[in-house]
């Protein structure tokens, strides 16, 4: 044998000898380790397992576990037990990052531990190093075209004539709800401060909406079953009716699109901390970040490249729409929500 073809060949048996060990460590890294998440249930929490805990199993053997609840319950619960978490890593939506953080439940996050941080979209880390943010929701107007022949293109559009006892909305305590007040105070010249001018388009909208919907699926129902032909929904919604052949068009409202952000976080005190940093790389990976936007469209927040199939059904999938993502004061709703549920509350009751 050539003595170049020999060490050609014991080089390659000494990687073999060296990567096979390594592989196997890596596999079983995290082996024996379970990471307890909150939940949302349903579709949502079934494709994060199989785009973020099946992978992580296995490439390192670590098992994370999904438990559905209400979040405003699992919040309580996580804030009530500091000294001994009920969760490792908790899945939190923009408005209550702001009581996670200021309770000091959860941790900062930073790109020297969770590398696909730095990949992160511009504005989208609505909290500093707290939290990564890895799909979001927006609330936008929605119409069924086949009984509405003008096209909505506001959210103020809640109120026009021609949708008498025609529209929907989410209940005042849901943030299907929150979102839309801030957007038509803004849309008339107001703003978190000054909540009249949605006020007063509520006032005008009264007679249109049939129904404040307690939850999403009840909200859904009705659109699907064209007992109303209008309503401010979630844009991953309004795409699952168009798969079901209902012809509702969602609104791009020109003056911004607002939305809610999911992030998920680190608890502190967790036992596991650099696993929980391997699961939030994970949620951020192109596979993490995939799963919820291939399932039920909801968008994107890192610099992932996105198929055309995909892209062509996302709100927001191109630099003109992203520039209408606006930016929402979170810590002022939350502080002002009890007012305008309050509020909203005596307006439909009047």
């Amino acid at each position: 044998m050539k003595r170049r073809t020999f060490l050609k060949l014991a080089s390659a048996t000494a990687v073999g000898a060296v990567s096979a060990p390594y592989v196997h460590a890596q596999a079983n890294k995290f082996a024996g380790i379970t990471l307890r998440v909150n939940g949302f249930g349903g579709t949502y929490d079934e494709t994060l397992k199989k785009c973020v805990a099946e992978p992580l199993k296995e490439r390192y053997g670590l098992n994370v576990q999904f438990t559905a609840g209400p979040e405003q319950d699992d919040v309580i619960k996580l804030i009530a037990n500091k000294s001994s978490p009920p969760f490792d890593m908790f899945l939190g939506d923009s408005p209550y990052m702001v009581q996670l953080i200021k309770s000091g439940v959860i941790e900062e996050i930073k790109a020297s531990d969770v590398p696909n941080i730095k990949r992160v979209l511009p504005g989208f880390r609505e909290f500093g190093d707290h939290g990564a943010p890895f799909t979001f929701a927006s609330s936008v107007p929605v119409y069924n075209s086949k009984h509405i022949k003008e096209p909505l293109t506001s959210y103020s559009d809640i109120a026009r004539p021609d949708l008498k006892a025609r529209a929907v909305m989410q209940s005042p305590s849901t943030f299907g709800l929150m979102l839309p007040l801030v957007a038509i105070a803004e849309e008339n010249g107001g703003s978190v401060a000054n909540m009249e001018p949605a006020f007063k388009v509520m006032e005008a909208a009264k007679p249109n909406i049939v129904a404040l919907a307690d939850t999403t699926v009840t909200e859904l129902q009705m659109l699907q079953n064209e007992e109303v032909y209008a309503g401010i929904f979630w844009d991953g919604r309004a795409y699952e009716l168009r798969t079901k052949g209902v012809p509702i068009v969602t609104a791009v409202p020109p003056k911004g699109i607002y939305s809610l952000t999911t992030y998920i976080n680190v608890v502190k005190g967790t036992k596991y901390p650099e696993a929980a940093h391997a699961c939030v790389d994970q949620f951020l990976s192109d596979q993490g970040i995939l799963g919820l936007s291939q399932v039920l469209r909801f968008g994107v927040t890192t610099d992932i490249n996105l198929p055309e199939e995909l892209r062509k059904d996302l709100l927001f999938n191109s630099p003109g729409r992203n520039a209408l993502k606006r930016k929402v004061d979170w810590e002022a709703v939350m502080a002002n929500r009890s007012a305008w549920i309050e509020r909203i509350n005596k307006i439909f009751r009047s």
